[in-house]
């Protein structure tokens, strides 16, 4: 029994893969406003209904290959080394993501990318769709912080209030960090010949933001 419910469930990723697949493919060749979930569902040889019952929103189809990356930042600071500051851990991830050119970094020019990227700028319910990730984010990063900081003096209001302001200052800087790189990119630039400033950016930004926690 065990076997055949890893076997279903197997199959069901394959084919939420399949059908968010099949449809980026085809966003990115018609664009994301012109193409229909009927559209989708006869692409990937599937009932429209079954694109539903995987994916909610037209949105969900194209954001499901980076649903892994919205918990990210909380992962890292859980993960960090033993007596490993989490503001050096989430640096020593980034500086990691630059050099590997990590498309998490915005340091990425590979044609796949790029036009991943213009389609969501060009779409303001796909902006809205990354804002909402960036969010829910930083509620993950807050409650690592929560964990990981030491326990402040005074009520649990103002206790409550710093892992969510460390948060967001967090998540400012990588999000800074990841657009300067991103623009490079759209702009022409190859990743290896902007990866020495984006590194020096970086460690400029994660110096800043050290400053700001214990």
């Amino acid at each position: 029994m065990a076997d055949e419910l890893g076997l279903r469930e197997r199959k069901k990723l394959r084919t939420g893969e399949h059908i968010s697949e099949t449809a980026i493919a085809l966003f990115l060749r018609d664009g994301f406003d012109r193409v229909a979930v009927a559209d989708v569902a006869a692409a990937a040889e599937v009932s429209k209904k079954t694109v539903f019952n995987y994916f909610p929103t037209k949105e969900d189809l194209v954001f499901h290959p980076l649903r892994d990356h919205v918990d990210e930042p909380a992962r890292v600071v859980r993960s960090r080394q033993p007596g490993e500051p989490p503001v050096a851990a989430l640096r020593r991830h980034f500086l990691a993501g630059l050099a590997a050119a990590d498309p998490n970094t915005g340091l990425a020019d590979y044609p796949e990318f790029l036009a991943f990227q213009r389609m969501v700028m060009e779409a303001p319910s796909l902006k809205l769709r990354l804002m909402e990730q960036w969010i829910r984010s930083e509620d993950g990063l807050a409650e690592a912080l929560a964990e990981a900081l030491p326990a402040e003096e005074g009520d649990a209001p103002s206790r409550a209030v710093v892992p969510r302001v460390l948060a967001g200052q967090a998540l400012a800087v990588q999000r800074a960090l990841t657009v300067c790189n991103l623009e490079r990119m759209l702009a022409g630039e190859r990743a290896r010949d902007a990866l020495a400033q984006a590194t020096a950016e970086a460690e400029l930004a994660f110096g800043l933001l050290a400053k700001s926690f214990p």
